[in-house]
């Protein structure tokens, strides 16, 4: 067996409240589990969305009730809650702020900057600020980091472009870090034939999967990439297959093992899935450790890749029928068994708020 730190995923969406028939925080963390993670931070684009007191309470409350692993909970940045300075209380209470600016799933987007500023003074600056920015988008983020000299953190990168400029960013000194997902270092568009099957809505994800090139130049700085993140977003096939398919893909059960057959065949180290699954995590959104918890992976189990066999509620994986190589036996979760060969073994509400 491999024994590993319980993982972190800095990017999930659990779709409570407002979308528990595609996931829920049992569901949701059960599936974290399975894949190895002990600590998720979920994102506020749920219905309704989480920028406020109220909605903040109201989303934790249901995590407190149901989530099988440690927690937090992000806020989102709206046209209305730019005055955090005012309430420091709130953001204290949250896994950072999130910045929804360019096409996503949700009511969050924002496009004016003059509101991005507001957001950059007003947030504390030792909590984190993560933004969904493309290309453009996000070269402007970055030079409101280097305005602002504040800490910026990009979501799931995906272009050559994206990771270039955030290389030549770090090589100035500017505050930003960045995630990509495993979707997007094991899939390009050429693989969204194979994914729809027929259905094109299959293949909806944002950021979109991208050419092949950009795929091989994530792979070649990965030296510039800080973490992994899957961007867990579940939504049922019947949605993916209908007139207005959503974008997104669950990711949580997938990624270790799709790292760990990349280890395997040489592509990365596992010190290179530690540091951006455990390490840099904590570093950047300032997260404590979790005493006694630790994940055992038989690395040598290979096995397929079958959405019947996962807790997600959503039914579907884009990775269908891969061949991999490693499986997650047993996690272990503040000193407690909580995860054995496929059964959940906590009590649902087990989780902790890490923010507390």
């Amino acid at each position: 067996m491999l024994k590993l730190p319980g993982l972190i995923d800095p990017h999930v969406h659990m779709r409570e409240p407002g979308a528990a028939h595609k996931e829920d925080w049992n569901t949701g963390t059960s599936a974290a589990l399975a894949g190895g993670v002990t600590l998720v931070l979920a994102m506020p684009n749920t219905r309704p969305p989480i920028f406020d007191p109220t909605t903040l309470d109201l989303a934790l409350a249901v995590a407190k009730q149901k989530a099988c692993c440690d927690y937090a909970q992000f806020l989102g940045a709206g046209a209305d809650n730019t005055a955090w300075n005012a309430h420091p209380e709130i953001p204290a209470r949250a896994a950072g702020l999130k910045m929804y600016l360019d096409q996503t799933f949700g009511e969050l987007r924002l496009d004016s900057m003059t509101i991005w500023q507001k957001h950059f003074k007003t947030w504390p600056k030792h909590l984190p600020i993560v933004t969904h920015s493309e290309s453009r988008s996000m070269a402007a983020v970055i030079l409101m980091a280097a305005i602002y000299d504040r800490p910026v953190h990009i979501a799931h990168i995906s272009l050559k472009e994206e990771v270039l400029v955030i290389k030549a960013a770090k090589e100035r000194g500017i505050k930003v870090t960045c995630e990509v997902c495993p979707h997007h270092l094991f899939l390009s568009k050429d693989d969204i034939p194979a994914i729809s099957q027929g259905h094109p809505g299959r293949g909806e994800v944002r950021p979109r999967l991208a050419t092949k090139e950009d795929v091989d130049a994530l792979w070649a700085n990965l030296d510039v990439i800080d973490c992994f993140a899957t961007d867990h977003a579940p939504h049922t096939l019947a949605e993916k297959d209908g007139d207005n398919p959503p974008p997104g893909f669950p990711g949580l059960e997938t990624a270790l093992p799709l790292l760990l057959t990349a280890v395997s065949e040489g592509r990365l180290t596992i010190n290179d899935v530690l540091s951006r699954m455990v390490t840099n995590p904590r570093r950047i959104f300032n997260l404590p450790e979790q005493p006694e918890t630790w994940v055992e992976v038989d690395e040598d189990a290979a096995y397929e890749i079958r959405a019947a066999d996962m807790h997600s509620r959503c039914g579907w994986t884009p990775f269908e029928g891969w061949q991999v190589k490693g499986r997650v036996r047993n996690v272990v979760l503040r000193g407690q068994k909580a995860y054995r060969d496929g059964k959940i073994l906590v009590e649902v509400g087990y989780g902790k708020n890490v923010r507390e």
